[in-house]
């Protein structure tokens, strides 16, 4: 799986320094169970425009982000054992331990590289 450096081109702050990219159906699927997340580690979900954290032991931050970039939503620590609304337009989402996001608003450009 890819790992991505996953940036706010608006305010410079970088959100992930490594984030696994799943677009595979079985990586979607898996997401982050199982895995452990640092604070400067995330997830980027292609495509999806949904979540859940069932059997998460972490809240999460979100970012729903369209096919250019653009935030859509952000949700800021969503619980274990919750669902994500659907944000129509979501190419992708970028799961982040809670407090990660922090700054990220709707409108904001992010930008993922190799990281």
């Amino acid at each position: 799986m890819e790992l991505l450096r996953v940036c706010n081109v608006d305010t410079g702050a970088v959100l992930a320094e490594r984030a696994w990219h799943a677009t595979g159906p079985l990586e979607r699927m898996r997401g982050l169970l199982g895995r452990t997340m640092e604070a400067d580690q995330g997830m980027v979900i292609e495509p999806c425009n949904s979540v859940h954290t069932f059997f998460m032991g972490v809240p999460l931050d979100l970012l729903f982000v369209d096919a250019e970039h653009r935030v859509l939503r952000t949700v800021s620590a969503l619980v274990p054992w919750r669902l994500s609304p659907i944000v129509p337009g979501a190419r992708y989402v970028v799961e982040l331990a809670a407090g990660s996001a922090e700054g990220t608003l709707a409108g904001h450009c992010l930008a993922l590289e190799p990281a």
